[in-house]
């Protein structure tokens, strides 16, 4: 049996990347696979899976020596269980930058593209096995491809990933813009998480200059809310680099969707300066206002400088 799950902090696209190539697998190829996840699930991701009747995926709990896995939305070992290159890794399927450090035991099936989510990856590589998809599936892909370009506003949105997802609201009857407004307000309440849940809610550790960084990102429709909670998320984030060894410092973005900025929190001299020198701008307070800014793959991370 095939593991299939995305990286730690599973957002929309590496929970539904899982379910939908789970699906293919048992339902196209002579695999039996079941989809996982690493972590909680964000707000938006439990009303996606809700929207379409989807069960949750079980928490993987532990891998163990020998076990097959297949990995998507991420080929960084950052983001995986410790003991990942112990496992038989029989697929990667991804969009990000190759990180490297990733170590199989045996020759590896991988599929990296230049697209703005997994999902759109996935959809191309079951090529005529889209014509006859579930509707909960093609739901599970529209929606990823809805929540990875924040509808299309991203700047790592591709005419591809725009097509498919028009051909499948198409094919649902599902209006684009009324869809992603309700998924951005299920993304925008996090009332239910704690501070030192926001923090790594969305997050991935990235090295800069010499210095670990995780770079956390939270995507709202309604930034005042998480504003609000400055000074418990800064404590949080405080008790993070504590608690992890390999974390000297937290980035943590809020993203306005529908204004397209980013406000990042400047609360000490290391945040001010790396983000007064990755982003030009004078850093005065405890927070940074970015206009333009909304993607951490192409926009926050290949930006970062000390």
């Amino acid at each position: 049996m095939i593991k299939v799950f995305g990286h730690l902090s599973p957002d929309t696209d590496a929970t539904c990347s899982a379910i939908i190539w789970s699906w293919y697998l048992n339902e196209h190829t002579t695999y039996d696979a079941t989809a996982y996840v690493l972590g909680e699930l964000n707000s938006e991701t439990n009303f996606v899976l809700n929207r379409w009747k989807v069960a949750t995926p079980a928490l993987l709990e532990e891998l163990t020596a020998g076990d097959e896995v297949a990995i998507v939305d991420t080929n960084n070992p950052q983001e995986l269980p410790k003991n990942i290159k112990d496992t038989k890794l029989v697929q990667l399927l991804d969009h990000h930058k190759l990180v490297g450090g990733l170590e199989t035991t045996t020759p590896v099936d991988i599929t990296m593209r230049p697209l703005a989510c997994t999902a759109t990856v996935l959809y191309d590589q079951m090529g005529t096995a889209t014509d006859k998809l579930p509707d909960n599936i093609a739901g599970l892909v529209l929606s990823c491809i809805l929540s990875d370009t924040l509808e299309f506003r991203s700047p790592t949105t591709t005419p591809h990933d725009k097509d498919v997802a028009e051909k499948l609201a198409d094919r649902l009857g599902i209006n684009i813009t009324t869809y992603a407004n309700e998924m951005f307000a299920a993304k925008s309440d996090v009332s239910s998480f704690t501070d030192a849940g926001l923090v790594k809610m969305d997050s991935k550790k990235y090295d800069v200059g010499d210095k670990n960084f995780r770079v956390s990102v939270l995507e709202t429709t309604n930034p005042e809310t998480i504003l609000a909670r400055k000074d418990g998320i800064i404590i949080a984030i405080k008790n993070c680099i504590a608690e992890e060894e390999d974390v000297d410092e937290v980035l943590f973005f809020i993203i306005d969707i529908l204004k397209e900025e980013a406000t990042v929190l400047t609360y000490n001299e290391l945040t001010k300066r790396v983000i007064e020198s990755s982003f030009g701008v004078t850093v005065s307070s405890e927070t940074e206002v970015l206009p333009g800014i909304v993607s951490r793959k192409k926009q926050i991370l290949p930006a970062l400088k000390l």
